[in-house]
């Protein structure tokens, strides 16, 4: 798969069900910025009938910074890899500035999730030819100065 596969930024802040007794987010929060990216990516590229049909199998992440109750949070979602009828994608979550703490990585990793069509159950299949062209294209715009996690 080429570096230029598809790829989104999604911005959002921590909200207070985000966050634990201490003011900073719970490590779960991870997977909804994500999982919030992943449908903004699904909308983008015009993948109808995604939803539903795109269990997920694997997910890995480091965590290496807190984020706090009403930061602004940056998640950069790549396709990594498209396989037959498996999907593994990479991610960075970034909190911004706030409250004269710097721009930090908060979390990176990746999941693959596999194609198991409506009706099915635990039979994946390969993807529809048309989401392969959409998620292989090129973003529109790839120079948002934040890394690539190798």
């Amino acid at each position: 798969m080429a570096p230029e596969a598809a790829r989104t930024v999604h911005r959002c802040r921590v909200e207070w069900p985000d966050t634990d007794a201490s003011g900073h987010y719970h490590n779960s929060a991870v997977v909804r910025f994500v999982e919030a990216a992943e449908a903004a990516l699904v909308r983008e590229r015009g993948l109808v009938g995604y939803f539903g049909t795109a269990p997920r199998v694997r997910y890995e992440v480091d965590f290496t910074s807190p984020l706090w109750f009403q930061q602004e949070v940056t998640t950069v979602l790549d396709v990594e890899r498209i396989g037959t009828s498996s999907l593994t994608f990479r991610f960075e979550v970034w909190g911004e500035e706030t409250d004269g703490r710097p721009r930090r990585l908060a979390a990176s990793g990746r999941y693959t999730v596999v194609h198991v069509p409506q009706g099915e159950e635990r039979v994946s299949a390969p993807w529809p030819a048309e989401w392969i062209a959409a998620l292989a294209a090129a973003p529109a715009d790839a120079g948002t100065g934040l890394s690539r996690q190798p």
